[in-house]
C-alpha cells in the first residue's frame, strides 16, 4: 500500500553556555533570573525556540575557579536562592512572551568526586535543579556521571550504584530523565587518567543501565549523545548506534548535543589518541601545579588531538568522515533514525547545538548572533535532509520501487 511523504524533524535547541555573558556576571549576581529572561528573548533572534538552560555552581560553592577550566561553564539558572512561585511565574511569563520552551536543564559536574563534602554540594545542586525542572514543566536534566580518580573503573561501578543511583531515583520520583553526556573529560584533573567520566562509551552505558535497572530506576537513565566525543575516542556514530542496537539498548539515547570535532593529524601522529602525557605544565614535582591556572594545561591530553567544531563551521571533508576524524553530520542524522528507538518519537527528540569552538567563543552578542544563527540553520537543514531522505525512501518502497545504493555500513573499515 502506497504511503504519503511524511518526514519527521527533530527539535532544535541550543545550550545557553554558547554565550555566557549575554547577561554580565555582575548583573546576574544581583538578579539571577535576568540571565534566564535575556536568553529567552535572545533565542528567537538566532532562529531557535528551545533552550537547554545551563547551570553551574556559583562562586560561593564552586571547587574549581573559571581560570582553571578549558571551557568555563555558564551559571544562567541559579538555584542558590529558593526557586519559589514568584521565580517560576517570572520565567514562565518570559517563555510565553517569546514562544520559547526548555528542552532540558544542563549541569555538568563530577558527581562521583571522592570528597564527600564536595559531592554533597554537587548532588544537592542537581536535586534543586530537578525541582526547578518540575516547577517549569521540563522533562529532563542533563550532566555527567564523573569519576572518583582514587578508584579503578570496577570500583567506580560500585560507586555509581551507591552514590549516583540515588540521583536517578530522585529523577524518577519527579518524572524526569537524567541524560548523561559521554565526554571522557581527560583534562578534568592533572593525573594520567584519561577517562574521568565513567559513562564515556557504550560498553559502560550498558553496564550503568543494568545497575539502574537492578535498582528499579532504569527508565530515568538516558544518554545525551555528543558525536564529538566519539571522534575524540576514534569511534564513529553509526558503529556506536549499531552496537547499541545489537545489544538491545538502542533506546538509551534520549537527546543529542550537536557538537563536532576536527582532528589534528600531526597531533595524533605525535601523541596518539592518549594525548600529550608529559611536559604539559599542569604538574610540578610530582604534584598538581600550585598555580591553579596552570592546571588547565591537563587538557593537552585532548586538545593536541583535535578542536571542537561548531556545526557548519568546518569544511566539508569526505575523507575525514571515512577516517572518523570529523563528524559526518548527514550520516549522524540518518543513523539515529535507522538504528535508534525513541519512546516519544523522532519529532520529540532534541538536537541541542553546543558551541565550544575556541576561536569563535565571542562574548559580544551582536557578533556571535549571526554565527549561532548560521550553525542552527545548518543543523536544521542537515536534520531535514536526513528526514526527507528516509521519508522519501519509505514512499518508494511502499510502491514496490527499489531504493538504490548501499549506504554507509557499520563496522566497515
Amino acid at each position: 500500500m502506497s504511503i504519503d511523504f511524511k518526514p519527521e524533524y527533530m527539535q532544535l535547541s541550543v545550550l545557553t553556555a554558547a554565550l555566557q555573558e549575554l547577561t554580565p556576571r555582575d548583573k546576574r549576581r544581583k538578579d539571577p533570573d535576568l540571565a534566564v529572561e535575556e536568553w529567552i528573548a535572545f533565542a528567537p533572534t538566532i532562529g531557535v525556540k528551545r533552550l537547554q538552560m545551563s547551570s553551574a555552581l556559583p562562586e560561593e560553592l564552586a571547587d574549581i575557579p573559571p581560570e582553571a577550566m578549558l571551557d568555563p561553564v555558564a551559571d544562567h539558572l541559579n538555584v542558590l536562592k529558593p526557586f519559589d512561585k514568584s521565580r517560576v511565574k517570572r520565567i514562565e511569563s518570559a517563555l510565553k512572551a517569546s514562544g520559547v520552551t526548555f528542552s532540558d536543564i544542563g549541569y555538568f559536574d563530577n558527581m562521583l568526586i571522592g570528597d564527600a563534602k564536595l559531592r554533597k554540594i554537587k548532588h544537592d545542586w542537581m536535586v534543586k535543579l530537578m525541582d526547578a525542572a518540575v516547577a517549569l514543566g521540563v522533562k529532563a536534566v542533563c550532566g555527567f556521571v564523573g569519576r572518583d580518580v582514587e578508584l579503578d573503573m570496577d570500583q567506580n561501578l560500585e560507586a555509581f550504584e551507591k552514590l549516583f543511583v540515588p540521583l536517578l531515583k530522585a529523577a524518577k520520583e519527579r518524572g524526569l530523565e537524567y541524560r548523561v553526556e559521554q565526554c571522557p573529560m581527560p583534562g578534568w584533573n592533572t593525573t594520567d587518567n584519561w577517562h574521568n567520566n565513567i559513562a564515556y562509551t557504550p560498553g559502560m552505558w550498558i553496564r550503568l543501565a543494568k545497575i539502574a535497572e537492578k535498582n528499579k530506576c532504569g527508565e530515568a537513565f538516558r544518554i545525551h549523545y555528543d558525536p564529538s566525543h566519539a571522534i575524540l575516542m576514534g569511534q564513529n556514530t553509526r558503529d556506536v548506534f549499531q552496537f547499541l542496537k545489537d545489544q538491545g539498548y538502542n533506546h538509551l539515547i534520549g537527546g543529542f548535543h550537536v557538537k563536532g570535532q576536527v582532528s589534528n593529524p600531526k597531533g595524533i601522529a605525535e601523541w596518539g589518541y592518549g594525548g600529550q602525557t608529559c611536559d604539559r605544565g599542569d604538574r610540578s614535582g610530582g604534584k598538581p601545579n600550585p598555580d591553579i591556572r596552570k592546571q588547565s594545561a591537563a587538557w593537552l591530553k585532548q586538545v593536541v588531538l583535535c578542536t571542537h567544531e561548531l556545526p557548519g563551521t568546518a569544511k566539508h571533508d569526505p575523507l575525514a568522515y571515512l577516517q572518523n576524524r570529523t563528524v559526518d553530520w548527514l550520516d549522524h542524522q540518518l543513523a539515529a533514525r535507522e538504528l535508534l528507538k525513541f519512546k516519544q518519537g523522532v519529532a520529540n527528540v532534541d538536537l541541542v547545538v553546543e558551541h565550544e569552538y575556541p576561536d569563535a567563543r565571542i562574548q559580544d552578542p551582536k557578533k556571535l548572533a549571526p554565527v549561532l544563527k548560521g550553525s542552527i540553520a545548518f543543523t536544521r537543514s542537515i536534520d531535514e535532509a536526513a528526514a526527507n531522505m528516509i521519508a522519501l525512501q519509505k514512499v518508494i518502497e511502499s510502491q514496490g520501487i527499489k531504493v538504490q545504493g548501499v549506504g554507509r555500513e557499520a563496522y566497515r573499515s
